[in-house]
């Protein structure tokens, strides 16, 4: 079920409802039940999969935190990583792997016949994964005891605001008010009514409108001159950041009137000044997750230069593979380890710089820095978009020569521009709910319009797009 759909306007007022004239712990089950049917409309023969997820790590968590041997629950612990990161694999890089030692051998000289085996991935199967390896991890050290319940535990993985795309939500932080909601407040609905009215501007209003342009440009990439290729690079940057954090905009939007606080996964990351900054800013539940349970073990800045870029290089380029089973998500989360591990050498975006205050030649510097920061951005998204390694190298090609550049045209520039309104206006507000100091009589209008041209797209539009992030 998509949160741009019809399905999903009648699911909701009905979920809202029940959930409303419950007390715990039957809102508990209510939300547990409309987390499976939201992910059964998927593919019901993957709510399977979830539920042996879920009993897997409860009792992977209760046993690790009534033992006090310390083989024992290193045992634990490796066995639920490897049972959820087999699973990650077997479902999503199964044929990729298969595929690739073929390749490989072909390139030796050595004739292989690769069965054919296509697998079904389950859709957020990537999300749901990390969540719950984090419960066990965390039960491990001991920074949170189990869930009181079973029933509970279920319904934290198989919230469904953010099931299938995130955020990547820390059980310390979702699994207390899973058990606990907080009372619904006039001020909660407000809060909700403007993350949704945001949410579904930039996923159906600006993302969607520019997709059928990306798809047409990226699908013949040979046939464009250099502006095209760049009004394409340009669009899908902007289609990739409306639809990615539209989505997380309507998830904590949706929470909110669960009474449930969902963390803010954007940050205007296309303002950022360096690329360690936009990785502070972008997808953050992922960065933080990363930085969490993979960099830091791994040994983070402990070991000196040249073990940091190591590390820095080795996060990067899992968290690349974690998008997808492509040589092109490999390629991309290693430009930007590379990235990331250049400006730690050179000591760039170790911490965030304060705008706005500082002298104009200073600003002056600092806008620049944000352009140079979003082009290297861009550069990297054509890796991400592009459905094969040598697809993306010929799309790069082709933008070298620099004809045609009045091919561009105004589309990205004026959706760039309706964009960076939302961004600038959050982050001088220092608010995702900025909309709630605009009076009452004058914000209305603004959602009513944008509600008129949502259900107009989705009733008359055709079919309707799904989110990016859904596919991993």
């Amino acid at each position: 079920m998509l949160f741009n759909s019809i399905d999903f306007f009648y699911f909701l007022p009905v979920v809202l409802l029940v959930t409303a004239v419950l007390r715990q712990p039957w809102k508990n089950h209510a939300l547990l039940v409309a987390g499976y049917y939201f992910y059964g409309c998927w593919d019901w023969r993957f709510l399977g999969l979830l539920f042996l997820t879920t009993v897997f790590d409860y009792n992977i968590g209760r046993l690790l935190y009534a033992s006090q041997d310390p083989a024992r629950r290193r045992l634990l612990l490796v066995l639920s990583i490897c049972i959820n990161l087999g699973v990650l694999a077997f479902f999503k890089y199964f044929n990729f792997f298969l595929d690739s030692a073929a390749d490989l051998l072909h390139l030796l000289g050595m004739q292989v016949s690769v069965p054919t085996l296509r697998i079904i991935l389950p859709v957020g199967v990537s999300f749901y994964t990390f969540q719950s390896m984090a419960y066990v991890i965390d039960i491990y050290r001991g920074t949170m005891t189990p869930a009181a319940s079973f029933l509970g535990y279920a319904t934290y993985v198989s919230y469904f605001p953010q099931l299938v795309a995130g955020p990547i939500e820390r059980p310390g932080r979702l699994l207390p008010q899973i058990m606990s909601p907080a009372r619904i407040t006039p001020t909660r609905i407000g809060a909700a009514l403007s993350l949704l009215v945001v949410g579904y501007a930039k996923k159906v209003l600006i993302a969607d409108s520019v997709a059928p342009e990306v798809d047409r440009i990226f699908a013949q990439p040979e046939l464009m001159t250099s502006g095209m290729l760049l009004r394409g690079a340009y669009l899908f940057t902007l289609q990739i950041y409306g639809d990615f954090s539209g989505y997380s905009d309507i998830a904590r939007g949706v929470s909110e009137l669960l009474g449930v606080r969902l963390m803010i996964n954007f940050n205007q990351p296309y303002l950022s000044l360096s690329i360690t900054e936009f990785w502070r800013r972008w997808h953050i539940s992922l960065s933080t997750w990363l930085r969490d349970y993979l960099y830091i073990p791994l040994g983070g800045n402990r070991g000196g230069r040249w073990m940091t870029y190591r590390n820095l290089m080795l996060t990067m380029l899992i968290g690349g593979l974690w998008h997808g089973a492509n040589w092109t998500f490999v390629i991309w989360g290693g430009l930007h380890g590379g990235l990331l591990a250049i400006e730690r050498a050179l000591g760039i975006g170790t911490s965030d710089e304060p705008r706005g205050s500082a002298p104009p030649l200073v600003l002056v510097g600092q806008c620049l820095r944000a352009v140079v920061t979003f082009h290297l951005v861009v550069l990297c998204w054509i890796f991400f978009r592009a459905p094969d390694v040598s697809s993306a190298f010929a799309y790069i090609a082709g933008i070298a020569p620099l004809t045609g550049l009045a091919d561009v045209g105004w589309l990205p520039l004026l959706t760039g521009m309706a964009l960076l309104a939302i961004d600038l206006a959050q982050r001088m507000s220092g608010e995702h709910t900025v909309l709630l100091r605009v009076p009452w009589w004058l914000r209305s209008p603004v959602y009513a319009a944008v509600a008129f041209l949502t259900l107009g797209r989705l009733l008359w539009g055709g079919a309707q797009t799904p989110f990016i992030y859904f596919q991993f």
